[in-house]
């Protein structure tokens, strides 16, 4: 691995690609039937293009024989390594596991179904030449099923709201990151990574580069409605404090209300003269204590998440085996 690259000067123009080395980390979840093409082309693309480069695939608990295909690949390819972990942890604690294993200057995240064709890694550098800490793919055309899309821009919406991400800012999990961003992003102390977020959170140069987004060759989609509800449950509870924010804000107005639902008993009590005795005085209690109750419940809850997020464990998943295959001849 080289020194960590640093961006060009004002006034000069792009960094040369051929000076650094780059990291593709590919997540393989039940691809048996593809994932040997999307590494034969990957492979094919990097050298072709005179770069050095390694591949991580990680196996996230395929049920399948995807790992029989990647382990074997990575002994019998140089510059490929496997990564088999315990069991399914999802897409972004792969990534993650495939960053610790990295030493390239440079780390790209892409799907391993072909859908994000591996020569548009080229835009992905080019653009990350001028500079960025961070590019994120912006497909032209995104071939997805609907309720992805409106998934993508729920996401979106509580990315801006929790990450500050730009509103010309377009992310998506075919990306490329610096080496300091990466080295951020695997020490952070967090038991739920969201690498878009902390992506956002950890750079501060990004930008978008335009390309393709092909249809899936092979099966259907492995990213179905309940794997993106778990993910913004994750960016919600994980990142935000809004949903105990909100618990708060509505229990203190359920507080605000009971007492004034209690001064509406006292009075109709005095002005009615309620004939059952105890009533007023019980239901005037319990709307207050239970309002408070509420309230309290939200800021304890607050409190338990800021010391949950300071104690958490920053290893996120395990692996069960790895396999480095033989050593790559790398250009220059």
């Amino acid at each position: 691995m080289t020194d960590a690259p640093s961006r060009p000067s004002a006034g000069t123009g792009p960094a040369d690609a051929r000076d650094f080395t780059y990291s593709v980390v590919i997540p393989v979840f039940n691809s048996e039937q593809i994932v040997a093409t999307t590494v034969d082309r990957t492979l094919a693309v990097f050298r072709d293009a005179g770069l050095r480069h390694e591949l991580i695939l990680v196996n996230d608990g395929s049920e399948d024989g995807s790992w029989a295909v990647v382990s074997e690949l990575a002994r019998t390819t140089p510059g490929v390594v496997a990564i088999d972990l315990l069991t399914n942890y999802g897409q972004h604690h792969a990534n993650v596991a495939g960053m610790r294993e990295a030493t390239g200057d440079y780390v790209i995240t892409m799907d391993d179904d072909l859908q994000n064709p591996p020569d548009q890694a080229l835009l992905l550098i080019e653009r990350a030449m001028e500079g960025y800490d961070v590019v994120f793919g912006r497909f032209e055309t995104k071939q997805a099923a609907g309720y992805r899309r409106i998934g993508s821009k729920m996401i979106s919406m509580i990315n801006r709201r929790v990450f500050g991400q730009p509103s010309n800012l377009t992310v998506s999990n075919f990306r490329i990151l610096r080496r300091d961003v990466v080295t951020r992003i695997v020490t952070s102390r967090t038991a739920h990574p969201y690498i878009t977020g902390q992506a956002l959170m950890y750079s501060s140069q990004r930008a978008n580069v335009d390309v393709r987004h092909d249809p899936r060759p092979v099966g259907s989609s492995n990213y179905n409605l309940v794997r993106i509800v778990r993910l913004l449950m994750t960016i919600l509870f994980s990142y935000s404090s809004f949903p105990l924010r909100l618990g708060a804000l509505l229990g203190f107005v359920l507080a605000g209300l009971s007492f004034l639902f209690g001064a509406y008993l006292v009075i109709s009590r005095v002005v009615n003269d309620t004939r059952v005795p105890g009533w007023t005085s019980l239901m005037v209690l319990l709307s207050i204590f239970n309002g408070f109750s509420i309230a309290l419940l939200s800021i304890l809850g607050e409190y338990v998440v800021r010391t949950l997020n300071a104690v958490s464990d920053p290893v996120t998943s395990h692996v069960a085996e790895l396999v480095r295959g033989p050593a790559s001849e790398q250009p220059g």
